[in-house]
């Protein structure tokens, strides 16, 4: 029987891909939107009895990320696993379905006056997408990545095979933690269908401290300050060129009695506001997106070696973008990422590009070194032995 009459017996929603929807290039043969957990598992195991090379696929706001598939026969759409499964606000915890857009999901979490905290930098992102590239913003500074926040997770394996973790609870640690292991792994273990999350109330206060840095070393001190003081930020972000600002929540008095305080950390020319400042939370302009994370104290270094034409973010946790203009030529690229890993290695840092143009992921190491491959490969081996998921789309080929 042909893969697409042995998917059109267990999913509704099968048909052949199209070459707009190709990923990176790669069109899909085959494009199947499973509607719940039994179809997403019916149709990986079709897939497996088949041998068919199984891409994931959101909202498509980070599928320019990382390498091209090897082959995609089939792309898993999960745009109908859009459902708010459960709200349990006594316990701070949701569970939620992949295709769900984070937008649509904070909403509905609102209602009962909660919260991800998790920022969207990439508006329409659901929520598989945002555990699979372990995508975060500014907020990290204080809640962490999805690996912190998910406390269970519901994947379908490459055989089909459903695999849950986690539980209902923020104290329940049974079982294998697939949230972690599966945050940031770029649909190469498997197909998340449900993530279950911890959860924080609303505050009912926010203020935005934002203040005018000149170079680095300014830069540098600024962060640092806030930091190692007692205003205990929920975020601290720089935006470049030359802005650090400080998002403070809470009760009303506290926090207008903490931006006080951080105010004048910053010094003279410092602004507080209840909106964010331009660029707060969103990925610099730029057509190749540079991930890099090191210790804090490593913007300085950072900056220096980048100036102040190159557009900048870096959140207090030590974790910021770098977006690098079209006119850059392959080798100008590979130039500045080389020198931006030997800057960020002496923290014990890493750069890693997102996207960037055909002729540029060409040319560069999108990863850079990664001590652990040797440990990600035998993962991979495990959950994927036959190398059908993602092939290729991640760090070594996996």
């Amino acid at each position: 029987m042909r893969p697409l009459d042995a998917l059109a017996k267990v999913c509704a929603d099968v048909r052949p891909g199209e070459p707009a929807e190709g990923v990176l290039g790669v069109e899909p043969a085959l494009v199947a939107a499973p509607k719940d957990l039994t179809e997403a598992a019916d149709v990986m195991r079709v897939a497996a009895e088949k041998g068919l090379a199984v891409v994931p696929r959101g909202a498509e706001t980070r599928l320019d990320w990382g390498k091209p598939p090897e082959r995609c026969d089939l792309l898993v759409d999960t745009h109908r696993l859009d459902g708010l499964v459960e709200h349990t606000a006594g316990d701070l915890v949701a569970k939620a379905e992949a295709g769900l857009p984070m937008d649509v999901f904070g909403e509905r979490l609102a209602e009962r006056g909660q919260r991800l905290a998790l920022d969207v930098p990439l508006p329409g992102s659901t929520v598989g997408g945002t555990v699979a590239a372990g995508a975060a913003g500014p907020l990290r500074t204080l809640y962490g990545t999805p690996r912190n926040l998910v406390i269970g997770l519901t994947v379908v394996r490459a055989d089909g095979r459903v695999a849950r973790s986690g539980g209902k609870v923020v104290k329940n640690v049974a079982g294998y933690d697939l949230g972690r292991l599966f945050s940031g792994s770029y649909g190469t273990l498997g197909l998340i269908v449900e993530a279950t999350f911890r959860l924080h109330p609303i505050p009912t206060a926010s203020a935005y401290v934002t203040c005018t840095v000149g170079g680095a070393e300014d830069a540098h001190d600024a962060v640092q300050s806030v930091l190692h003081s007692p205003v205990a930020p929920s975020a601290v972000e720089y935006i470049g060129p030359g802005t650090v600002s400080v998002l403070l929540e809470g009760v009303p008095d506290g926090v207008a009695a903490r931006a006080g305080q951080t105010a004048e950390l910053l010094g003279e020319g410092t602004g507080v506001s209840e909106t964010a400042p331009d660029g707060w939370g969103r990925y610099p302009d730029g057509t190749t997106l540079v991930d890099i994370s090191a210790p804090p104290p490593s913007l300085r270094d950072v900056l220096d070696l980048l100036g102040r034409d190159v557009p900048v973010t870096w959140s207090g946790s030590g974790h910021g973008h770098v977006g690098l203009p079209p006119e850059m030529t392959p080798d100008d690229v590979a130039d500045v990422l080389g020198r931006l890993r030997d800057a960020l290695a002496r923290h014990r840092g890493h750069a890693v590009v997102r996207y960037a143009p055909e002729e540029v992921r060409g040319a560069i190491d999108l990863w850079g070194p990664v001590p652990a491959l040797a440990l990600m490969r035998r993962v991979k081996d495990q959950f994927d032995p036959d190398r059908r998921l993602s092939p290729g789309r991640f760090v070594g080929g996996i």
